[in-house]
């Protein structure tokens, strides 16, 4: 159980911080500093996605142990780690509002500092770090009306709902079908990356671009700035419901998986 307490804190923080790069892209947005705000969502995104191989690596052991211990309920205690996920992107929605404030300042100190060491260098000062709590925002309901207004940006939702469902429940997916009976556990095993890519694949060409756009728009003045926020909003949202959809397609995507991969 300690375990998956710490998978499901691993998957928490995972996906706090895929949601969490949004806020710094909206940063670069309002300073006009968007190259910066790139970069340092890229080394967000990395470290996430370095974070998910170790989640993988740690969750296969929960396997050889559930195999050995028929009486353990792997597919529930795989459900508290999505559910994690969950969490981990309504954590990230309510910290939105600060992270955006909090990553202009560290925006700045990158712009100063000219590299990432001297830039977390500056960063931890004490007094740096003092002042951070002038930086804190509470979430108010307003912000979530206000994505109400002129409508969402449906297909833009939809897809990032279903490619964050797809990455959220790859690799548990991908392990849980080696514990159903049946051949070729190891290739079911090793699906996971090759689901992940094919969300990787959908989010940079059917999402990305989008967003490039709506962004480009905003940087330009032709669109207001309630827009672009609305978009990320709505991201955000289709993130939170892309992980409680993977909840309900855990379970056939294992089976799909145990399905195909002998034809693969």
């Amino acid at each position: 159980m300690e375990r998956i307490v710490l998978i499901s804190i691993l998957t928490l923080i995972i996906h706090s911080a895929e949601t969490l790069s949004y806020a710094v892209r909206m940063a670069g947005i309002r300073t006009g500093k968007l190259a910066i705000a790139l970069s340092l969502t890229g080394m967000i995104v990395l470290v996430s996605r370095t974070s998910n191989i170790a989640q993988g690596t740690m969750t296969g052991k929960v396997i050889d142990f559930a195999k050995s211990h028929l009486e353990f309920d792997l597919a529930g205690n795989f459900r508290i780690i999505l559910a994690a996920a969950s969490l981990g992107t309504l954590i990230a929605i309510a910290l939105f509002p600060t992270f955006v404030a909090l990553s202009g300042r560290l925006i700045s100190h990158l712009e100063k500092a000219g590299s990432v060491p001297k830039m977390f260098k500056d960063a931890l000062r004490a007094d740096v770090i003092r002042n951070a709590s002038y930086h804190i925002r509470i979430p108010k309901w307003e912000m979530v009306q206000r994505l109400g207004v002129g409508g969402f940006p449906r297909r833009l939702i939809l897809m990032n709902c279903l490619v964050t469902a797809i990455y959220t429940v790859g690799v548990l997916a991908a392990l849980y079908a080696t514990f159903l009976p049946g051949q070729y556990s190891i290739g079911a095993s090793q699906s996971s990356g090759l689901i992940n890519g094919m969300a990787t694949i959908l989010l940079t060409l059917l999402i990305d671009p989008q967003v490039a756009l709506l962004t480009d728009k905003a940087l330009r003045k032709e669109a207001k700035l309630t827009s672009i926020n609305k978009v990320f909003g709505s991201l955000m949202l289709s993130r939170f419901c892309g992980t409680v959809l993977a909840q309900i397609i855990f379970v056939p995507a294992a089976y799909w998986i145990k399905w195909i991969v002998p034809y693969l």
